[in-house]
């Protein structure tokens, strides 16, 4: 395998998926399946054939051995996956008849929250291109916050592009002002960041309007602001600082019988990050993206429902692209 051109940092958990719809209190069961907003966006990755390093730290508890099974099966590279004694994150999703979905998390000091950015070598750095960062419950927590930031900072030195996803789950932070702290810090770092206009509502670049919200980031740091709205499809906006120039594109996205939407938004982070790896233009970016997450929608679970490049393909041909 050549050196991965990406490396996509954060936690790897375990999702619980409801057996019916309805609030937590009337859920019976769940089924446990392997996730975390970083790990989707990894494994994604690899099977668009575009495998990445993946910076993450898995429990040593039966979950944790489940989880890097799980990783070894999908082709990531184990060099930068460090274990640790912490707990496995708990995520427990609930979701209405419309599908609308919320999260609760367990897991108190969790393996998530303990990234050891130390093990990214200047050497690792200098090889890749781009560093991902869509870390909810790590940059939620110390000591993994701090190492976060830092790991930004040594990969901008070493030439590389950061991409980054809010990605805001607020139960999981202390206070709103240690949450916007972050995003500052965070967005200032920042190249290209993926969101939506939701997930930024009530901080300081909230904007029900694309341009106002675009606008309001890239005075925050990024240049290129990749929106997604759902069954609508996504923008493109990028300031003329960007290195493809000012570009302000749209994709409605595509027509498929949803299942389950856990995991979407990781995956079309990661067909950005393949289109742009491969420098393809941003309109031929949003059309890969959307149909990588629309295709995540059709099964339940995010990482068991990530296509491959075959039925990427095969979606877009099917709609005459």
């Amino acid at each position: 395998m050549d050196d991965p051109a990406i490396l996509v940092a954060g936690e790897t958990l375990i999702d619980f998926l409801p057996a019916q719809p309805g609030p937590l209190s009337e859920v019976e069961s769940f089924s446990r399946r392997a996730g975390g907003a970083a790990a989707n966006v990894a494994i994604a990755l690899s099977r668009l054939d575009t495998p990445p390093w993946f910076l993450t730290n898995v429990s040593t508890d039966g979950f944790g051995d489940f989880l890097g099974e799980t990783l070894t099966e999908n082709g990531i590279p184990d060099r930068i996956v460090t274990r640790s004694a912490h707990p496995t994150t708990l995520a427990f999703v609930a979701h209405d008849a419309d599908a609308d979905r919320s999260f609760t998390f367990y897991g108190a000091d969790s393996a998530g929250g303990h990234l050891d950015a130390g093990v990214v070598s200047d050497d690792t750095l200098d090889r890749i291109e781009w560093l991902c960062v869509d870390a909810p419950v790590a940059l939620a927590a110390e000591p993994a916050r701090s190492a976060l930031l830092t790991l930004c900072e040594r990969a901008r030195d070493h030439g590389c592009r950061v991409a980054f996803d809010p990605n805001t789950r607020r139960e999981l932070w202390p206070d709103d002002a240690t949450l916007h702290e972050t995003l500052d810090a965070m967005l200032d770092r920042t190249d290209v960041v993926k969101t939506s206009i939701e997930d930024l509502d009530g901080t300081s670049f909230a904007g029900d309007d694309p341009a106002d919200l675009a606008a309001n980031l890239f005075a925050a740091g990024p240049h290129t602001v990749f929106l997604t709205r759902g069954a609508d499809g996504s923008r493109a906006i990028a300031a003329d600082r960007a290195p493809w120039g000012t570009v302000d594109v749209s994709h409605s996205g595509y027509d498929v019988d949803p299942v389950d939407a856990t995991g979407a938004g990781d995956a079309f982070l990661a067909g950005v990050l393949h289109g742009l790896a491969g420098d393809e233009s941003l309109d031929e970016v949003l059309a890969f993206a959307n149909a990588v997450a629309a295709l995540t929608t059709t099964e339940t679970g995010a990482i068991d429902a990530l296509p491959d490049h075959e039925a990427v393909t095969a979606l877009r041909k099917s709609r005459s692209e």
